[in-house]
């Protein structure tokens, strides 16, 4: 798990402690079950002592229960309220519901919407039906540097934002960001041309998905849809020219009962972005 850097932690008004604490609930995942105090030390890479510390005052607050059988800890109902609480209050969740079920319907794929978590998205929502070969749910994370969904969304940022996100990325890839890199200046010369992004292969062989970011005037998000299935269904050619421009489509409905977002022409500094230009160039300054 990535620490805050120096500069946040440095701020005045951060608290260090109450990032550290929300660093322990994060550590648990998905199918994790129980941790203990050293695998959450592990995960958060804050010393053991401080964990104990930490987990100790999360069960004393009601956001973690102890095991005391295994000396581990797992999620408290207090903790789980939280993650409900959020989802209830995400209304692009529920207003997209019938759209993704519709798309999911005609193309058999599984249609998601995420947020951005640190280095991932976020499922927080899911329409999949019987779709072979996906089991990814609402709190599932998936890659932003080699996924459609996260793709979608990184081309979606203000420029700045972008280029702080891209320079996160090859700091915590390292070896492999130069790959990484060439799939994510693809995705926004297919974004700029086609309005999505592809990853056919790239974070599983057998998955093929398009991405489309959702963003809105309320100052939220943005976010970002994806629809996928396994890879021998959406080709490359298929993905290409019927289920990206078929999620474009939904994500402009979508859009639309939201209320709209700025003119599309309306880029970062007020010119549209050309293939093979400022989005290599963007790319290629995160050397």
């Amino acid at each position: 798990m990535k620490r805050q850097g120096k500069k946040v932690a440095t701020d005045r008004s951060f608290v260090v402690a109450l990032s550290r604490g929300l660093d322990v609930l994060r550590a648990f995942q998905p199918n994790d079950g129980l941790l203990g105090n050293q695998e959450i030390a592990a995960r958060t890479k804050l010393p053991k002592p401080t964990i104990s510390r930490l987990t100790y005052t999360l069960t004393k607050l009601g956001y973690l229960t102890p095991v005391p059988r295994f000396e581990k800890y797992q999620l408290a109902p207090a903790a789980l309220a939280l993650g409900y609480s959020a989802l209830a209050n995400l209304g692009v969740r529920h207003l997209s519901e019938p759209y993704r079920e519709q798309l999911m319907r005609e193309t058999g794929g599984a249609v998601a919407i995420g947020g951005r978590d640190r280095l991932s998205m976020i499922y927080f929502g899911q329409s999949r039906g019987m779709t072979l070969g996906v089991q990814l749910d609402v709190g599932s994370r998936i890659p932003i540097a080699t996924t459609a969904m996260g793709r979608a969304y990184l081309w979606a940022l203000p420029e700045d934002e972008r280029n702080a996100l891209l320079r996160d990325l090859r700091e915590h890839y390292g070896a492999r960001w130069a790959k990484m890199r060439d799939g994510i200046e693809q995705a926004g010369e297919t974004m700029t041309k086609h309005g999505f992004a592809i990853s056919a292969g790239e974070w599983h062989d057998d998955i093929a998905a398009v991405g489309v970011a959702l963003k809105l005037n309320d100052g939220t998000g943005p976010y970002a849809f994806n629809c996928g299935a396994p890879a021998f269904r959406f080709t490359e050619d298929r993905l290409r020219n019927d289920i990206g421009p078929r999620l474009v489509a939904m994500v402009k409905n979508i859009e639309a009962v939201l209320g709209g977002l700025a003119p599309q022409a309306k880029k970062q500094d007020g010119r549209k972005l050309k293939t093979g230009g400022k989005v290599a160039r963007v790319v290629e300054e995160i050397r």
